[in-house]
């Protein structure tokens, strides 16, 4: 059944025009070349009277959900190309704008001009947008079945607002956590489910709770939501902060190690065990973009002289473990090569910046021909799943000969948490600005062993 008829029914209530339930607005690509840019406020418009809002949502990456260097990269570099020449993956060329510039889909601006044109497109996910959709079309949201229907009718979180510019109407479908689904669940061309965040928080703790997305991305604080409104408990701060903010990539994976034996010899063989948890996110980690992120564990110890000898993961022997452990040599990413024209290109090195041996926690993005690609559009099937779930722990082992040469007194062995949002080979080879990619320090700990003499 559509989700839709409750939100027209709502528009109409707020005084939209009755054709409205008669002309239903689209959804998806039926929603391409549909709504004009001019039906839509700038955001600018908007920022007169939302101030906060308007400078919160301007730093988050929804504003910059076109503009960002990476999006541009892959869309223009990658996916556009790729569309002009792969049938099965020629929906991407307008598809992407769905998310990524919507207002440029929904005008039939696809693709449009690069960022640096300045045109309306650079808006990306823009007030205007998601105050004008009314719902989504069909039982599950994903690959933008949003709604819009813009006009001076804006759809919000609460009832009785009154703004001298425009008409508001409540839609509690903005208080949803499907609301976010419409772009934060999507299914590739060959039917699999590239991003799932929200379906990952439906079967997971916080989604069997009611604790929506907008709780921890979107939290409540007093304020005003417009420079005229009174005073309110509870405005819903337009922060969107996620895998690019830093404060909310700290702690998010909480690891800490611990020696099988306190006291050790030079030579003895021992064992060290990790135990990583997904403590904060209400969904997979990584999620969203998952074929582009690497978040891995390093363990490393340090005798009493200051040496360092970093200690690779133990093998626990599941189906296709081999690519959560990382290489120094094993390549990735073929299908890059037909996308920028290099019909003999070679690959990329598929694990970098991970040191070799250290545990990746992935959900590897399989190619037509079983390749890890960074495509999202391009994945026809996936590797084993060992990300991590939310309020789940895993448990790593590592086996470690001490050095005969160990000195007596304390052994120090840290066990690091690191995240990169992209593949920093993939990176490179394609210019992604540095800060986009480096990797980021998530959570640490520290355990002691006693070398006697």
């Amino acid at each position: 059944m559509s989700k839709t008829l409750p939100m027209l029914l709502a528009l109409v209530a707020g005084g939209a025009s009755l054709a409205l339930a008669a002309d239903a607005p689209k959804a998806g690509d039926a929603a391409i070349g549909t709504i004009p840019y001019d039906r839509f406020e700038r955001p600018q418009v908007c920022a007169t009277c939302h101030l906060d809002i308007a400078r919160q949502h301007e730093q988050a990456m929804m504003s910059q959900a076109y503009t960002h260097h990476w999006d541009e990269i892959e869309y223009f570099r990658l996916a556009v190309p790729h569309a002009g020449i792969e049938p099965k993956v020629a929906g991407v060329r307008a598809g992407c704008n769905g998310c990524h510039a919507p207002l440029a889909l929904l005008a039939g601006d696809v693709p449009p001009p690069e960022p640096a044109a300045g045109s309306r497109a650079n808006e990306s996910v823009s007030c205007d947008l998601c105050h004008s959709v009314v719902g989504f079309e069909g039982e599950t949201p994903y690959n933008f079945n949003w709604i819009s229907s813009p006009g001076k009718v804006k759809q919000g979180p609460r009832p009785g607002r009154v703004s001298p510019h425009h008409e508001t109407v409540e839609n509690p479908f903005l208080r949803s956590a499907e609301f976010c689904g419409t772009c934060h669940n999507e299914q590739s061309p060959f039917g699999t489910w590239v991003k799932a965040t929200h379906l990952e928080w439906r079967k997971g703790p916080h989604g069997r709770a009611g604790i929506v997305c907008q709780e921890c991305h979107m939290p409540p604080a007093a304020g005003r939501s417009a420079k005229m409104g009174e005073e309110l408990p509870d405005v819903r701060q337009h922060l969107f902060h996620g895998a690019h903010d830093p404060g909310k990539l700290a702690g998010v994976v909480e690891v800490r190690i611990h020696p099988v034996e306190r006291e050790i010899e030079p030579g003895d063989r021992i064992q060290l065990v990790a135990v990583v948890v997904n403590a904060k996110a209400g969904h997979e980690v990584p999620t969203g973009s998952a074929e582009e992120r690497l978040l891995w564990l390093d363990v490393e110890a340090r005798d009493a002289r200051g040496r360092t000898f970093h200690l690779p993961v133990d093998p626990k022997g599941f189906p296709g473990e081999e690519l959560t452990i990382a290489s120094a040599t094993a390549l990735a990413y073929q299908d890059i090569g037909p996308m920028v024209g290099d019909a003999a290109f070679p690959g990329l090195l598929r694990d970098a910046p991970v040191p070799a041996g250290d545990r990746i926690f992935r959900l590897p993005y399989l190619d037509p021909e079983g390749r890890m690609t960074i495509a999202q559009w391009n994945t026809a099937s996936f590797g084993t799943d060992y990300r991590l779930a939310p309020l789940a722990a895993r448990t790593e082992t590592f086996t470690w000969t001490v050095p005969d040469d160990v000195p007596p007194g304390e052994l120090t062995v840290h066990a690091r948490i690191w995240y990169s949002r992209l593949v920093a080979s993939v990176a490179e080879h394609l210019g992604v600005p540095a800060e986009e990619w480096q990797p980021v320090p998530i959570n640490e700990h520290q355990t002691t062993l006693t070398v006697l003499d």
